[in-house]
């Protein structure tokens, strides 16, 4: 049966290939060759081109952003008893692989201007546990780039490992440098609903080549090179595989205009809908060129964020509350919390809108016309 274009399903994003075919042409290279496992060069060259546009030197191409974040902080000697600095507004896989190597999370609160780590908040964690932090996660939310220049200056003080959750932000600028090149790691992730997608997988990249050998290595199951099946330390199943990595180099020929078009949807909005009454958008700064992979609003008036994905959800339109911070979930509730109220806010206030590329000037006029409706009501 066909679809009621007036009911149509709108997603929150999804994933959205090529028009050019550019992902088929490298799976079906992999399958006329049979290298559809393990690696291949589909791997050794996504890596490559991964590591370039971003301005790395290295990198290795892992099964999912998780695993890359784990391998991370095992490169960074992240080991039990050792603290770790994260923002508490983000997705929990951010600080679940701090728990996997049996370090504790500290979390740190967001500012206003970023919505990323209070550079402030990160330096009073950094005075209240000295040394026995190993390494400070940075995250930019929402392809919003985090304040890298104050949180680098106060790292460095401290002489503590950066590593950088840019997940939510490849194609972001902070002062014309990419997101995840500015730690001794950087962090991307290829889920369904980020800005490319391989159906799932992730990247770590580094400028330090023997680290990232080391990566290799552990997300093969730390296999010795050895005749036969030798392991001096714990492994891992975390790498790519050759059909993921085709995937990938097709959709990264199309990064730029997947920015465009999330660019064009945070627009459309802000214009729209930026002067309702108690709306206000995510922070643009004048240093960030985010990649705008969801557009984000806050509500400080009459209409709350629920009534919003209340509206939507009836008219079959996928929107999502901003992240509960980590301090607030049940699991990590037992850890220390640096910072004041300011993720807690943007939690409470904030709606993410749709976001997916796919949508046409229709479907974005649809979503407005709802939720313009909620302030007449």
């Amino acid at each position: 049966m066909a679809e009621n274009k007036t009911n149509k399903k709108i997603w929150l994003a999804s994933p959205h290939m090529s028009d050019e075919g550019y992902e088929m042409q490298y799976v079906q290279e992999a399958f006329d060759t049979n290298w559809v496992a393990p690696l291949g060069p589909n791997v050794n060259e996504f890596e490559n081109e991964l590591a370039a546009k971003v301005g790395s030197k290295h990198a290795a191409a892992l099964n999912s952003g998780t695993g890359a974040i784990h391998l991370a902080l095992k490169a960074a000697s992240v080991g039990g008893g050792d603290i770790v600095l994260c923002p508490t507004l983000t997705f929990s896989a951010t600080a679940n692989p701090i728990i996997y190597e049996n370090a504790i999370p500290v979390f740190i609160d967001s500012d206003y201007e970023t919505w990323n780590m209070d550079h402030k908040a990160l330096e009073a964690a950094l005075q209240k546990y000295g040394d026995k932090v190993k390494a400070v996660l940075v995250v930019h939310v929402y392809g919003l780039s985090a304040d890298m220049d104050k949180i680098m200056e106060v790292c460095s003080k401290y002489n503590v490992t950066v590593i950088e959750d840019a997940a939510e932000s490849l194609g972001a600028y902070y002062k014309g440098k990419h997101t995840g090149s500015f730690g001794e790691f950087g962090v991307f992730s290829f889920n369904g609903n980020k800005i490319i997608t391989t159906s799932g997988g992730g990247m770590l990249v580094s400028n330090n080549e023997e680290k990232i050998k080391k990566v290799r290595f552990w997300s093969t199951q730390s296999r010795d090179a050895a005749r036969h099946y030798q392991h001096s330390e714990l492994g891992f199943n975390y790498r790519m595989s050759n059909v993921v990595a085709g995937i990938g180099r097709g959709q990264l020929k199309v990064l730029e205009q997947r920015v465009d078009k999330k660019k064009y949807i945070f627009e459309f909005y802000k214009r729209e809908l930026g002067s309702l009454e108690g709306v206000e958008f995510m922070p643009i700064n004048d240093w960030n060129e985010p990649n705008y992979w969801l557009s984000v609003m806050t509500l400080n008036g009459s209409v709350r964020p629920l009534d919003v994905m209340e509206a939507l959800e009836k008219e079959n339109i996928e929107s999502r509350p901003v992240w509960k911070p980590m301090h607030m979930q049940p699991f990590f509730a037992e850890y220390d919390y640096v910072g004041s109220d300011v993720s807690e806010k943007l939690f409470e206030n904030g709606v993410c809108l749709p976001s997916d590329t796919k949508m046409t000037y229709e479907d974005l006029e649809r979503i407005y016309s709802i939720i313009k409706g909620l302030w007449s009501k």
